[in-house]
């Protein structure tokens, strides 16, 4: 089945009811390092102070300027970890298990590559118990290239992770 056509553009302040909708899931945010949104302001607050400032993250869409689906994004390191960047994504629960996430992230990949001359290396690091996640990062092509015990504290609790890499030209 062929996954629907995707789009990846910056976040408005118009996408807050359409943030709402999937950011409140608590099945969506499981694994991010941040909380479900209770509000439609709190979904306003996420766009205007997380979103559109950070360097790079995308509203996943169905359509060119169609509604949030979901996001991806690849925040770039600094100093001498420039060379690197970080990989994180959700997409709404009803969209779940159609490709979406797969070709959001390797658009992002690609992407990022080109908006950012000086990383050759974007990596995820995933929950152990996120096997979604580990599938669609070695659909993308990531390699798994280790377990970090005890690497992330998330919703609370300290957790094994993952560490994915995937690297420019390799």
């Amino acid at each position: 089945m062929e996954p629907p056509r995707i789009f990846l553009r910056p976040f408005k302040a118009s996408d807050a009811e359409d943030v709402f909708k999937w950011a409140s899931e608590d099945d969506v945010t499981r694994y991010l390092r941040w909380d479900s949104v209770k509000t439609l302001e709190e979904a306003e607050q996420h766009i205007l102070n997380k979103a559109i400032p950070h360097p790079w993250r995308r509203s996943i869409s169905l359509l060119q300027d169609g509604r949030s689906i979901g996001y991806v994004s690849v925040k770039p390191d600094s100093g001498d970890g420039r060379c690197r960047a970080d990989l994180a994504y959700a997409v709404g629960k009803e969209f779940w298990g159609r490709g979406i996430a797969t070709a959001a992230v390797r658009m992002a990949v690609e992407q990022a590559f080109e908006d950012f001359p000086e990383v050759v290396r974007i990596q995820a690091v995933v929950e152990v118990e996120n096997k979604a996640s580990q599938r669609v990062s070695e659909k993308v092509g990531f390699r798994k290239e280790g377990l970090l015990e005890k690497y992330g504290l998330s919703k609370g609790v300290i957790k094994d992770m993952f560490l994915y890499g995937f690297v420019k030209g390799l």
